[in-house]
């Protein structure tokens, strides 16, 4: 360590930052006027820097490179714009969450199509022309290219200011910002709005992208490498604010900075390598921030809704028609086994079917139900594979009572992220839990004589009256039935109607005396326990553990299966985890692009069934009993009254009444669950 050595780390992280910050401000962008989460953002960063490198590679003897570079960043502006024009705009009308699995699908096609176009391998692209030397800065060699991009950010964020403070169109965009059931009341096409800025947002996010051709060789990683730290940025800036947006690129690349600088150091007699804090750095900044000050560096906190929210139809319990399909779904599962002995993998199939079950009604739980929006919920599942990992390798409990001990081990973990989480909403509280599952992945990640590092645990095997897989299935069966009844029976006790009256409306749960936040915690606990149990299940299935079980991307298989599933019903998350399992495991066994012809279907079951597989179904189920009891009913009453059925507005009439009459009841029983 040196102070040369600092000043030019100082200067990498100011480079790195220009790129980060363009990608933030677009996604910045998209989120506040169309309020869509988006999770191909980082694929319009990852097919920037191919654009790019085609049409330098093709146009640098006529055009030039920064023609060329321009060009890829307003071409991939306008994919963007396509894409919100012929998907995006479809779907506007459903739940903000089921846009994101909308974007998680294009992000999955992007990524195809680039490999099939441009293949697996890195493509490093030409130096720019009169920037491919460098210049000496205390004695140590700095490229000329990084000062290049040390400058591009701050003149990128005075377009940018001069766009949305100077222009009409920028005084439209910040209006619909603010208020967008405003700006569409004053005439304004929204449409062509949010297309506009959807094409902005993907053209920073591909210009950010180009900038790195000389820097970095582009790769198929890069999207996902590039979306958390954005989503940080974002978050830790302030929703909305550009400004916002490059301080904390700053912030975070400088940070980042820093800590390669520091390298090991000795402290008290320990060694600390701050170079690995480079992992997860971004999130300990953002859980930091968003626990200080939850709406960020430079955003505005969120005004309190006095208003409750539409609300969903208070629960049901089970028909005897439902109970009677239930049953026969486990009759099936149990005979199971004995029409696949010649086929073993089946067996294993099921097993992770079932797991991936429990894992997705886990995370419904507390999203649905309890309107807690998690990205990190693979930090339970992972703390729980771990726990029993460990328990059985390093202490040697039997196997069977890790069952108990590690889910009460995640149950703990959920405990202590839990206290902190349901102190915010929203995207904030979104945010945060992916914040502390990534600080979990990383610890996992890196702590190599307690975790095993990035290579895992091995040899976690059942005990040997479990060692047959048929056997296990059946206990793996068993555990997964009676979790799901019991968070279904939780859901349907007085606890359960505590929690969705709090997320159905905050302000009248507390009124009543509903400690909202308590039961939000308590939730979190339950659901953590419910996925630890997971957890454990898939490690013992698989014989081993790896920090990618606690990774974003698990995160996100979850919200994936309880999104397509559909989050009004409590059967939604039980179909979503089956449909997208068994779709991955055959896509993936069956073609080499999976990842394209599983979003493909991804994008067709949204547009299909905008409420989720199960949600849809339900609506069409109970609008075809309706139209059949509308004619039972009209037909009795005319031949028992002799006057004519009632008519479309009467029927309408009705309908309130039942509403207003089963939010009337809803709200009985949440009184009746205070002590």
């Amino acid at each position: 360590m040196d102070f040369s050595g600092f000043i030019v780390q100082l200067l990498n992280g100011l480079a790195g930052a220009s790129s980060l910050f363009m990608v933030a401000a677009g996604l910045s962008l998209i989120f506040g006027v169309t309020r869509i989460v988006n999770f191909a953002h980082g694929s319009f960063y990852m097919v920037g820097i191919y654009v790019a490198y085609s049409l330098v590679i093709t146009l640098e003897n006529s055009i030039g490179f920064w023609p060329a570079i321009v060009l890829a960043a307003v071409a991939v502006g306008i994919l963007g714009g396509l894409i919100e024009m012929v998907l995006l705009r479809r779907i506007y009308h459903a739940p903000e969450l089921f846009q994101l699995l909308a974007t998680f699908a294009v992000a999955l096609v992007l990524r195809d199509a680039v490999l099939w176009y441009w293949g697996p391998e890195e493509l490093l692209g030409p130096r720019a022309p009169g920037l491919e030397g460098a210049i000496s800065i205390f004695g140590r060699l700095f490229p000329t290219y990084d000062l290049f991009l040390i400058a591009i950010g701050p003149v990128v964020l005075g377009l940018l200011w001069l766009l949305l403070t100077k222009t009409h169109w920028g005084t439209l965009v910040r209006a619909a910002t603010q208020d967008r059931g405003m700006v569409s009341a004053l005439g304004i096409n929204q449409a062509w709005l949010f297309t506009a800025v959807f094409a902005l947002g993907a053209l920073l996010a591909a210009f950010g992208g180009a900038l790195q051709l000389p820097r970095e060789p582009a790769n198929l990683e890069m999207d996902i490498q590039i979306i958390g730290a954005a989503f940080v940025i974002v978050v830790v800036g302030g929703m909305g604010s550009i400004t916002g947006a490059y301080v904390a690129a700053l912030l975070i690349a400088e940070l980042k900075a820093v800590c390669v600088w520091l390298g090991v150091v000795e402290i008290l007699g320990f060694s600390i390598s701050f170079t690995k804090l480079t992992l997860v750095v971004e999130f300990l900044v953002m859980a930091v921030v968003l626990i200080i000050r939850p709406w960020g560096l430079f955003g505005k906190a969120q005004a309190v809704r006095h208003n409750a929210s539409d609300g969903e139809e208070p629960l049901r319990p089970a028909s005897r028609r439902f109970k009677l399909g239930a049953a026969a779904c486990v009759l099936l599962l149990l005979a199971m086994p004995a029409f696949t002995v010649q086929m073993p993998y089946i067996t294993v199939l099921f097993i992770d079917l079932l797991v991936a079950v429990l894992f997705a009604v886990s995370l419904h739980f507390i999203m649905g139900p309890g309107g807690m929006h998690s990205f990190g919920h693979a930090a339970y599942f992972g703390l729980g594979a771990y726990a029993a990992a460990l328990l059985v390798k390093s202490l040697g409990m039997p196997m069977e009572l890790t069952f108990i001990v590690a889910p009460l081990v995640a149950g703990v973990g959920a405990l202590v992220y839990g206290w902190f989480c349901v102190r915010l909403s929203g995207v904030y509280l979104a945010m945060l839990t992916l914040a502390v599952a990534q600080i979990t992945w990383a610890i996992c990640y890196q702590w190599d004589d307690f975790t095993g590092g990035s290579n895992g645990m091995t040899g976690v095997w059942p005990a040997a009256w479990l060692s047959n897989k048929t056997v296990y299935y059946y206990l793996t069966l068993v555990l997964v039935v009676g979790a799901a009844l019991w968070l279904r029976r939780i859901l349907f006790s007085p606890f359960g109607y505590a929690m969705r009256a709090g997320r159905d409306s905050f302000l009248r749960a507390d009124a009543i005396g509903i400690n909202v936040k308590r039961i939000h915690w308590y939730g979190f606990v339950i659901a953590g326990i419910a996925a630890g149990l997971a957890g454990t299940l898939f490690a013992f299935s698989k014989g081993s553990i790896a920090p990618e079980t606690l990774h974003v991307n698990k995160s996100i298989d979850g919200l994936v299966m309880v999104l397509l599933g559909g989050m009004q019903t409590l059967v939604g998350p039980i179909v979503g985890a089956v449909s997208f399992t068994w779709l991955h495991d055959i896509v993936a066994r069956n073609t080499d692009y999976w990842r394209a012809m599983l979003g493909g279907i991804i994008l067709l079951l949204v547009l299909l069934f905008p409420q989720g597989i199960a949600g849809t179904l339900k609506l069409l189920c109970e609008n075809l009993s309706a139209r059949a009891k509308g004619r039972t009913g009209s037909g009795g009453a005319s031949q028992a009254r002799g006057h004519e059925p009632a008519d479309g507005r009467e029927q309408a009439g009705a309908a309130r009444t039942q509403a207003m009459e089963r939010v009337r009841i809803d709200r009985i029983q949440v009184k009746e669950a205070q002590p």
